[in-house]
């Protein structure tokens, strides 16, 4: 199916019991027994870490997880870590530990991630398919030197300390990094792109440190339980499809070039950035599969909020500027429902109202002589008129569970896929992010050569004088900014040492008891 990269497409094989080993295979391997070896392994180290039987360099117990790496190995397990946190097995289960995310190679995402933890108590996971990823191996390399830092230059630090999420071909560059490929490297496939592989060892390993084997593996479930739908439903009930046909005809069809996704739960306050990537970086194309460039509207821009904050940020344009269509999702039962004295409602009830609602207000409007029959001056009429015709689709599910979670990331990838089908382009590849990270190597290279150069000559990029002027900029006022007057130089050429949560205070001790711990 990824037609441009020569590759087989089976991110659904990350979540097929057991009973399908032997049903898919790729270059004559057993594509789900390899999956369920992964997962099997994944299993027993993580339940070996949670049970205290692995412990850091210093014999010290780790509670701490660092995931780094970005895009698809970072949106898709944050999405999923926010909905467990606050789900009722999720709450108990990741009892005395934490699970953070360092994706962006700013420095100052490594200072946010680490200001407040213990090294020695610390395991860091490196999400990489090639481990070559230029921001997520810098942030890997800065995290190493952050463990240095603390415990020594000791390559068993390492070994203790980082494992590595992985394709089978970059096991040279995991193992030239430190780490222990026999125990401390799960693999995936080159069959699986980067933003369909939250069901792998991109989720498993630090939704599984977190909460535990059995919760992720629900996940799972649930994921699997859409696959199935996908595949066996007419398709006049089968709703990734229906939501797929919808996408095209609002898209090419009707002209409508943005999409909203707003989820009413607080819980899934991430889902609409990893459908962000998960869509646009599918269909974002311009050649279709026959080569020929496409003449049609394909592709839309995706964003959304949580209601009800989304309504009090930009439901003013959906309601009467642009039309966008809308995905709203809502769900039964809250994961944690409050009913207060005197109220007759609960506060789920109340988000739940605006759910129902919003479609109502998009489909019917409100005209000018409902208005006027208000009692509104004439003069302000047409600014309170809706016109309605807007479309949108309503799901409703029982509750957020980890199970229910899986089948929505499911529903989304294969809607992605129903479109890029219709439209005839590769949903599978990303050559649209190439440019930029072959020009940011370029730029590299001109502001090494700028700041080791004695003479100081000027940055000259052929055929970019813009970018020469403000790269020149940023060059000169960078070698002697300082910020506030402190003396302290803003763009140094520094390694990591700074003992950050020493500096701010000392770690809380924690009862790692699980779910049998003092908080529970």
């Amino acid at each position: 199916i990824n037609f441009t990269e020569d590759r087989a497409v089976l991110h659904t094989a990350l979540r097929a019991s057991k009973d399908k080993i032997g049903t898919v295979f790729v270059d004559d391997e057993d594509a789900i027994k390899e999956v369920h070896e992964v997962l099997d392994q994944i299993k027993q180290f993580t339940e070996a870490f949670r049970s205290g039987h692995i412990t850091g360099y210093t014999g010290k117990r780790m509670r701490n997880i660092v995931s780094v790496g970005i895009g698809g190995s970072y949106l898709g397990p944050e999405f999923l870590h926010e909905v467990l946190k606050t789900e009722e097995e999720g709450i108990s289960s990741s009892l005395g530990y934490s699970l953070r995310f360092l994706a962006n190679v700013d420095p100052v995402d490594v200072e946010r991630t680490c200001a407040d933890l213990d090294p020695e108590e610390t395991l860091i996971i490196i999400v990489s398919k090639t481990f070559t990823t230029a921001e997520t191996m810098l942030n890997a390399r800065t995290m190493r030197q952050w463990l240095w830092d603390f415990m020594g230059d000791d390559i068993d630090v390492v070994k203790k300390h980082v494992v590595a999420c992985s394709s089978v071909s970059a096991t040279a560059n995991v193992e030239a990094f430190g780490i222990d490929t026999e125990k401390y490297f799960f693999r995936f496939w080159d069959w699986v792109g980067g933003r369909y592989s939250v069901c792998g060892a991109a989720g498993a390993v630090p939704i599984s440190l977190l909460y535990g084997f059995d919760l992720f593996e629900k996940f799972l479930e649930g994921a699997r339980s859409m696959d199935e739908h996908f595949i066996n439903a007419p398709m006049r009930q089968n709703i990734p499809i229906l939501m797929g046909l919808l996408g095209v005809w609002n898209s090419s069809f009707m002209g409508y070039n943005s999409r909203a996704l707003i989820p009413y739960a607080q819980a899934l306050l991430r889902l609409p950035a990893h459908i962000q990537q998960l869509d646009m970086e599918s269909n974002g194309k311009r050649i279709s599969r026959h080569g020929i460039e496409i003449d049609y509207p394909v592709g839309e821009v995706d964003f959304g909020e949580p209601g009800t904050n989304s309504q009090h940020s930009f439901f003013q344009l959906i309601h009467q500027g642009q039309t966008i269509p809308v995905d709203f999702l809502g769900f039964v039962q809250s994961q944690h429902d409050i009913l207060i004295d005197g109220e007759k409602l609960s506060s789920h009830d109340e988000l739940m109202s605006n759910f129902f609602a919003q479609p109502d207000a998009l489909a019917n409007g409100k005209t000018a002589d409902e208005v006027r029959a208000e009692g509104c001056a004439e003069e302000l009429i047409l600014h309170k008129v809706f016109d309605g015709n807007r479309p949108s689709s309503s799901l409703l599910f029982p509750q957020l569970s980890a199970y229910v979670t899986g089948q929505i990331l499911a529903l989304y990838e294969h809607r992605t896929a129903v479109q890029g089908f219709i439209w005839d382009l590769n949903s599978f590849d990303q050559w649209g992010v190439e440019l930029g990270k072959k020009l940011a190597i370029d730029v590299k290279d001109h502001l090494t050569k700028a700041r080791y150069d004695p003479k100081q000559q000027p940055v000259d990029i052929p055929d970019a004088p813009a970018t020469s002027r403000i790269l020149n900029y940023y060059v000169n006022n960078g070698r002697e900014a300082t910020e506030n007057g402190t003396g302290v130089s803003v763009n140094p050429l520094t390694s990591v040492t700074r003992k950050t949560h020493r500096e701010h205070f000392p770690p809380p001790i924690h009862d790692l008891g699980g779910n049998v711990g003092k908080l529970s």
